[in-house]
């Protein structure tokens, strides 16, 4: 059993939030941060029996700037 799940979030292009289970095949996205956490919790508990549920959630954002010489 996992202790920690690792989720990647990203903005959307097009407006929002995207969440990705880094090493796990769970994928959410939401308008707000406030839903995403509710999504990401909600997907989590989906993919997993309770028994097998990761105790500890973590969120880590990601961003990537372009930035021009």
């Amino acid at each position: 059993m996992e202790t920690e799940i690792l989720f990647l979030v990203n903005e959307s292009p097009e407006g929002g939030f995207e969440a990705h289970a880094a090493g796990q095949s769970i994928y959410t996205e939401a308008d707000t941060l406030e839903e995403l956490r509710e999504m990401v919790k909600d997907a989590v508990a989906c993919h997993f029996d309770e028994s097998q549920r990761p105790k500890l959630i973590r969120l880590h954002f990601v961003r990537e700037e372009i930035l021009a010489a």
